[in-house]
């Protein structure tokens, strides 16, 4: 897999990582680990546990296969999350791609935080919604808009969105009876956190 600007990265599909026990506690429970959630997170918090996220975190921080896990839409900007799994220099990057562009535009990264523009609620369900069966890559929308859940970066939360992400988290295996509470911490650190200044472009502003 070759993406201009990871040339030297040994780059692998991920999307195979999505069915396996353990991949939503590695991708979201870091987002909780910076202080910012009341409670310690758990993987049963999604349905794993911790012999499950040990397992799969040795393939999915693998410096040797940098999982990419691709996000296109069908109309408009995708987006690429890669985990950058470079000794000294581990991150996850975030980068939205355009079908009628041949290159990719890194909008942000996470290395403990988010670093970058992120998305709005409007701008992150709009790609969710949206998959483009051309194209390689998730088709779940449960499972596209987890993934692209760190990049939300707006205080502006619908009050729908609450509901939204508890049924994205049973779809893709949390438990039910605790899934409320789930997207509520994840929530809880969304809206805790630094925010964007309004009036900074957001990343598809321009198309």
């Amino acid at each position: 897999m070759l993406i201009q600007g990871y040339d030297d990265g040994p780059l692998v599909a991920g999307e195979p990582l999505l069915a396996r026990q353990g991949f939503w506690a590695n991708h979201l429970m870091s987002m909780c680990g910076d202080g910012t959630c009341v409670e310690r997170p758990i993987p049963e918090w999604f349905g794993d546990d911790g012999a499950d996220v040990d397992a799969l975190s040795e393939t999915l921080f693998d410096p040797e296969r940098w999982p990419v896990l691709r996000v296109p839409a069908a109309d408009g900007p995708g987006v690429v999350v890669i985990y950058r799994n470079m000794f000294g220099d581990y991150g996850i990057d975030y980068l939205l791609t355009h079908p009628r562009r041949n290159y990719a535009q890194q909008i942000a990264n996470w290395e403990g935080h988010l670093s970058g523009s992120g998305l709005t609620w409007q701008e992150l369900v709009r790609i969710a919604d949206t998959p483009s069966p051309a194209a390689e890559g998730v088709e779940d929308m449960a499972a596209r808009l987890l993934l692209l859940l760190p990049l939300f970066n707006d205080l502006d939360m619908p009050t729908a969105a609450p509901a939204r992400i508890r049924a994205a988290l049973i779809a893709v295996g949390a438990p039910e009876d605790t899934a409320t509470d789930t997207a509520q911490h994840l929530i809880g650190h969304l809206m805790r956190r630094p925010s964007h200044d309004p009036r900074w472009a957001s990343p598809l502003s321009d198309g």
